[in-house]
């Protein structure tokens, strides 16, 4: 039997747990996220290379990965999907497990979010978002004909609400509303623009973050449609391969990493560069925070 990155079936003895989101319910755009866990999942069995560059070894040889996928979550509503999110994240953060989400839609998150919150003051996580949109909408009300205000654009004004300090990496586009909400400084949240002719030194990004701990939730159209063109709302400009990795290296080494998620992904016909990227990301990220476990 072929080796497998998930080489752990109990996810009580699991080190992390990739939890797959297939939902889509509120996309503005191009459609298919839906598909996405399953495509980066595929991709992290049977595309990338298990031996990691940087730190030499194979790195499911050391850590223990389960897989939870959450069935049928197209047959509920925002409201009951979000839910049972929060209550599968919830359990598995109350034994201490690395939580890798797999999207679907960006409004996955907030079912994450839900469940930090009751373990951790959300004063002392920040969530580091890498994104091209700041998704701090109220609710989906200027595009959608069915408003929700469980809808993927409004991901950080649910992190931010719940008191959660947001510092965002790749913002290439927002509303008047989101600027005037990014803009007052009782919301916490730092804004890194990225098409501006100038883009921040990862030091900077680093500097903003005043807590211990992190979560990281990545869009894969926070990078550049060269790296990421399988995505719903893709924007010209984003951030480049290289550095992303980099700055998310770095953040690791800096701080706790209590979680993570990628989102967004929409699988094309006849490119796999998306999932690839993403399940190379994923894998990576978890090197990256086991790396005292990798021989």
């Amino acid at each position: 039997m072929a080796k497998s990155i998930i080489n752990e079936k109990k996810l009580n003895k699991a080190d992390v747990v990739l939890m797959s989101a297939g939902y889509e319910k509120t996309t503005s755009s191009h459609k298919g996220t839906v598909n996405g866990p399953k495509a980066v999942v595929k991709c992290l069995n049977t595309q990338i290379e298990f031996f990691d560059r940087k730190f030499k070894v194979e790195v499911n040889d050391f850590v223990k990965i389960a897989h939870l996928n959450l069935e049928n979550l197209q047959k509920l509503s925002p409201a009951a999907t979000l839910k049972k999110i929060k209550e599968n994240c919830k359990k598995l953060t109350k034994n201490n497990k690395f939580i890798f989400l797999l999207g679907g839609e960006h409004s996955v998150s907030i079912g994450a979010f839900h469940a930090l919150k009751q373990k951790f003051n959300p004063k002392n996580l920040t969530i580091v978002q890498i994104d091209a949109h700041c998704d701090l909408r109220k609710d989906d009300s200027d595009y959608s004909e069915h408003p929700s205000n469980l809808a993927h654009s409004t991901v950080m004004r649910h992190a931010s609400s719940l008191g959660f300090p947001v510092v965002q990496v790749g913002i290439r586009t927002y509303s008047k509303e989101e600027y005037k909400y990014f803009s007052n400084p009782k919301n916490k949240i730092r804004v890194f623009e990225w098409d501006r002719g100038k883009k921040p030194k990862r030091e900077e990004i680093s500097k903003s973050i005043k807590t211990k701990n992190i979560y990281l939730s990545i869009d894969v159209d926070g990078f550049d449609p060269s790296i990421m063109p399988g995505t719903g709302t893709p924007v010209p400009g984003g951030v480049e391969w290289n550095y992303g990795v980099k700055l998310i290296e770095g953040l690791i080494s800096k701080f706790n990493l209590i979680g993570a998620d990628i989102v967004e992904i929409s699988p094309m016909r006849d490119s796999v560069l998306t999932e690839y990227s993403a399940a190379q990301l994923c894998y990576s990220i978890i090197a990256n925070k086991f790396r005292k476990k990798l021989g």
